[in-house]
């Protein structure tokens, strides 16, 4: 099955490692950390509109971080 996250993009959800409100989480200081060295490693992949959640997924070994315009709600509808 395949997850759709916004953008016309799609991922695997078998590849899916989770599923996390930006606004919740950007309030720990380890998740702002992981944020900024996924950014300077290059494994984030942005999107168009202003992010409301972010998707971590382990495609071949490497990790990425998707961020998405859609709620972490819906995209859990979604993943079901």
């Amino acid at each position: 099955m395949y997850l759709s996250i916004g953008n016309d993009f799609v991922i695997r959800d078998k590849n899916v490692v989770g599923i996390f409100d930006l606004d919740n989480t950007s309030t720990s200081k380890r998740t702002r950390g992981f944020l900024s060295r996924a950014e300077q490693e290059g494994e984030v992949v942005p999107c168009d509109d202003l992010p409301k959640a972010f998707v971590l997924t382990s495609e071949y070994g490497f990790s990425r971080v998707r961020l998405t315009e859609l709620s972490p709600a819906t995209l859990e509808k979604r993943f079901k």
